[in-house]
Formats: C-alpha cells, structure tokens, sequence
C-alpha cells in the first residue's frame, strides 16, 4: 500500500487531502469543515473532475435522509421508537439538530452542506454511493455504556442545555468545528473533557469509516470520501495500516453491551423494599405493613404522575404512570415512562405538521410543550425520573420506618 498527503492543494480549494492506495484501489480522503462553503466548492470541484467512479460520504441512513429529505421525520414511527427503548438517542438527535439549526441562522449556511452536496452530485452523476458513518443512535448508547453515573448525568446535562441554548455559538466553537467533528461539537465541552467520550465519538468513528471504505463490494477502483476534517488523520492511519477483515471490525464496532433484564441494584433495591413491607406485615401488623405499601404507591407513583404531569401529558398518560410506577417490581426493564409515552402518543397522535416543525420547535421549550412529538418524549423522561426520585424517596423512608 502506498500513502500520500497534499495540503492545500488548489485542485480541492484548499481543502486538506490525504490519498493512498490499498487493496488496488486508490481512495482520495478529501477533509472538509461542515460550516464552510470553500469545502462545498473543493466537493464540487473534486466530483466535477471525473476522477472517481465512487463517492463516500461521513454520512449514516438517518442524518442522509435528515439532509436530502426534508419531511424524512415524518415517516418516524413513534410508537416503534418508544418499545424499542430509542427515546433517549431520539432526543440526542433532535439536540444535534437544535444545534444545527443555530449554527445556519448564524452563519448563513447549513451545517453539513458539503456531504449534502457529495451526496446529491453522486447521485446525479450516476456514481456508486457509500454511506460510512456509524448510525448516531448507537454512538450515543455505546457513548453512555462507557461512563461513569456521574458523566452520564453531566453528558445528559450537556444535551439538554443545548436544546434550548438561544445564545450564538462561539467563535472558539465555530472554529473547532472547522477543524473537527459536528457531533463532538454538538456535546460542547463536555466531549472535550472526557476521553472516555472522544473514543466512541471520534476514534472508533475513524476506526469504523475506515472499515466501511474496504468493505466496498462495487470495483470502484478510485473512491472520494469526504469527511470531517478532525477524522482524516485518523482514518487514514487505520485505512493503511488495520489488517483485521472490515466487516468482523465493523460488526464489533456497532454492538451495544446489553443490559442485563435485571440489574443487581435494581432487584436489590426492590427485594428490600418489598422485603420491608412483608415484614411490616408479618410483625408490625396490619396498619404499619399497610401504611408501607401506601408510602410505596404514594411516592412513585406519585412523583411519576407529577412527571408527566409537568410534562403537560393527557390525563390518562398522568393515570399510566401513577398506575406503572408502583408495579415496577413486577416489570422489571419496562420503564414506567414506556407506558405513560404510549398513552400519549396514542391520546395525542403527532400530526404530519408536528413532524415538519420538530426542528424548530425543539430549540425552545415553548417550542417542546407545543410539538406533540416532543412533547411525548417529555412525558417519558420526566415520568422515569419522577419514578425513580420516588423508588429511592420511598425506599429510605419504609427503611427509616422499620429502623425506628
């Protein structure tokens, strides 16, 4: 294999390129910057020349179709999303696009214009097109399974901030982006504080793009890739140097560590607390196991009702998560906020238009309270947490009750 790198070249508008050559093909890795209009003339430029018969993009299916199909959230099924436990990275997306949304108001361009650009040229051209980027839902999981309670709390923290910052993004940020990746940007300095973070963000992104770029299985024997600038060195190391097959290594790269059904913490928690009330019971009598299990029912699913309640749910997701709360020994790995989100989202079906303004309406909470979408994710976060608040309120207290 074979390696080159020309910075600067007048032929890409002065875009960073590297170029190498493995397995007989020869790949061109044009880095570019996602709020920069000289990187869509350098994509123009570079498909324009009629070098390459392929054209990879830092893209995955969802943010592709994010870019090319404007009305794509429409064809969202809420319903799927909720059973299969995808509100949170569903949220993490409309905060990436909350935050895109204020960096085109800002500086007049769309962030990401340059892969829209690759993308739709390839097309019209009639050249092979390769979507390689890890899809952002499993970034995000694989993100969370590798910190700490506290990160993921601060990670979460981070997120929600950004959805309802009105504020200009900095110059600083402005021109880290130019040099690095959108979703680092979109974690703030979070991302750039946590080296647990930047692996799955940045590195095993390289580490998976690379492997995509060889399982290409079309004879393209020159391909474009075009990239984020902050991924070039990364994946041209990998792309030149890892021997492992790219499918075993993209395989790898995209499996979440599954929870166990029952976590310790949770079924110990809920064996004490139900334990205490047993014992209530069988030697307090009648009115102290009693006055238990109504502390039990009361503070979670009380504080769960309250979530979704101040989430401005319909009265009867406030009544599924009342109801949900309580039963959760009983359901363990069903969060009450599942069915109190249900509940919603059948009481209150979104609407085509809620779909098309959903990047609108999540940069503000005004915006959050009016979009059904939206509104049903808040339903099921706030529920979970009032839950949750409430498991750990009430277990103190039956605890507090039995000591004394």
């Amino acid at each position: 294999m074979t390696e080159a790198a020309a910075q600067d070249s007048t032929s890409y508008a002065g875009q960073p390129v590297v170029e190498l050559e493995r397995d007989g093909v020869r790949y061109t890795l044009l880095g570019t910057a996602h709020v920069s209009r000289a990187s869509i003339d350098a994509v123009n430029a570079a498909i324009d020349s009629g070098r390459f018969d392929a054209v990879a993009v830092e893209l995955d299916e969802q943010r592709h179709k994010a870019l090319t199909q404007p009305d794509a959230l429409a064809q969202l099924d809420l319903v799927k999303v909720i059973r299969e436990k995808k509100v949170a990275p569903f949220a993490a997306n409309l905060a990436l696009a909350a935050y895109q949304r204020r960096l085109a108001e800002q500086l007049g361009i769309e962030p990401g214009a340059e892969l829209k650009a690759a993308a739709t040229e390839a097309v019209a051209r009639g050249l092979s097109l390769q979507l390689i980027d890890r899809d952002v839902g499993i970034t995000f999981r694989r993100i969370l399974q590798g910190l700490s309670w506290w990160d993921r709390a601060k990670l979460i923290g981070s997120v929600a901030a950004g959805l309802f910052d009105r504020e200009d993004v900095s110059e600083a940020d402005i021109e880290r982006l130019k040099e690095g990746d959108m979703l680092e940007s979109s974690f703030g300095e979070f991302a750039r504080e946590t080296p647990t973070l930047y692996a799955s963000l940045i590195d095993e992104r390289d580490r998976y793009m690379a492997a995509k770029l060889r399982e290409r299985g079309d004879g393209a024997k020159h391909v474009l890739a075009v990239v984020g600038a902050g991924h070039l060195k990364g994946m041209a190391k990998y792309l030149a140097e890892e021997q492992r097959a790219p499918q075993a290594l993209t395989e790898e790269l995209v499996q979440v560590r599954q929870k166990r059904n029952i976590p310790w913490i949770t079924l110990t928690l809920m064996v004490l607390i139900c334990g205490g009330i047993a014992w209530g019971y069988f030697h307090g009598g009648r009115d102290l196991g009693r006055d238990l299990l109504l502390q039990w029912v009361a503070w979670t699913g009380g504080l769960a009702a309250l979530g979704a309640l101040l989430a401005r749910g319909h009265v009867l997701s406030i009544l599924a998560a009342a109801i949900a709360a309580p039963l959760k020994p009983f359901r363990p790995g069903l969060p009450p906020g599942m069915f109190s989100a249900l509940a919603e989202v059948h009481l209150r079906k979104p609407a085509y238009p809620d779909f098309l303004a959903l990047r609108d309406d999540a940069q503000t909470l005004a915006g959050w309270y009016r979009n059904r979408v939206c509104r049903v994710v808040l339903v099921f976060l706030l529920s979970n947490i009032g839950s949750a608040i409430g498991v750990w309120i009430s277990g103190a207290s039956i605890l507090g009750r039995l000591i004394h």
